[in-house]
């Protein structure tokens, strides 16, 4: 069953295409617990592209990555069936036909009863595969790590961008919006009534502000709320500050840590994760090392342990 074409990127190390976590490689989810699949699409970006590079970058630098995870304890990889599924076949001229082709995607991963972990591209793929995973699971809860609400109606005269994926994915009933938790919103607005959609449907807001001066453990005793019914998780990279995540299309200065962007999605442990994605890495603007697609290619082996965790 074929997810689109291989990612084309040799590792000139390991003299084989490079795959997440030197994971095997194949083109069918068939048989997986968690399929891991790239969304190589930053047609939905409104300001700096390059988000369609993040998935060859993230598997680059997840070649370091060693099996047992020391915090939570557990091997995934030997409790899991684990591969990389390779790219979704996008449509960089159309955000519509791109949207089915992930949706159609992302739906032969759930039919096969695995747990899609997705790598963006831009904030606007996380909408099709919300569409995927609400025929599976109903109305999800979220958990959204981001700078931005993504609420917004509608930019430049479209309602299919990075700034609206949670607007219309409530307006599509594919997620309970009290059951939907906002983690490092930040930054200028153009209003307060930015923040009008939150108050009418009931979204939980966690602003960086009070979990910087209140603790994580804090803002992770928000999530006890989401247990009992199923749940994705959205992380976009921008969620961090820049001066930790700096290729990103909006970055907002006092964002969150490297070490408070771990120890959150390690609070999620206990949770019925259904699946997650990592989205918004534009390595064009990475720094020396390429520490934005090192931390969401990390940030991919949480998610992994915390599938294994749960099974």
């Amino acid at each position: 069953m074929n997810l689109g074409p291989r990612n084309p990127f040799q590792s000139p190390r390991f003299g084989q295409i490079a795959t997440t976590m030197l994971l095997p490689a194949t083109s069918s989810p068939e048989g997986l617990d968690v399929a891991i699949i790239g969304i190589p699409y930053d047609g939905g970006t409104s300001y700096r592209a390059g988000a369609r590079f993040g998935p060859r970058a993230i598997r680059e630098q997840s070649s370091l990555i060693r099996p047992w995870h020391p915090v939570l304890k557990v091997h995934p990889f030997e409790r899991l069936r684990v591969a990389d599924c390779g790219d979704i076949d996008v449509v960089p001229i159309s955000i519509e036909r791109t949207f089915e082709a992930i949706t159609a995607g992302i739906e032969r991963i759930v039919q096969a009863g695995a747990l899609p972990l997705s790598m963006g591209g831009d904030h606007s793929v996380t909408l099709p595969i919300l569409r995927a995973v609400a025929r599976r699971h109903g109305p999800v809860g979220i958990v959204h790590f981001d700078a931005h609400p993504d609420t917004w109606d509608e930019y430049f005269g479209s309602k299919f961008f990075h700034g609206t994926p949670f607007r219309r994915a409530v307006e599509e009933r594919l997620i309970d919006p009290r059951r939907m938790i906002q983690v490092g919103i930040r930054g200028p607005l153009y209003g307060p009534e930015d923040f009008a959609f939150h108050d009418e449907h009931g979204l939980e807001v966690l602003r960086v502000e009070p979990i910087k001066e209140q603790g994580i453990a804090w803002a992770a005793s928000r999530f006890e709320r989401l247990r009992g019914g199923p749940v994705y998780v959205s992380f976009d990279i921008d969620a961090l500050d820049p001066a930790f995540a700096p290729a990103t299309g909006t970055p907002e200065v006092g964002g969150l840590t490297s070490y408070e962007a771990l120890a959150l999605v390690r609070a999620l442990q206990g949770l019925d994760l259904v699946g997650a994605d990592v989205v918004e890495v534009s390595p064009p603007y990475d720094g020396p090392g390429q520490i934005t697609s090192l931390l969401a290619a990390n940030l991919l082996f949480e998610f992994v342990s915390l599938f294994a965790l749960a099974r």
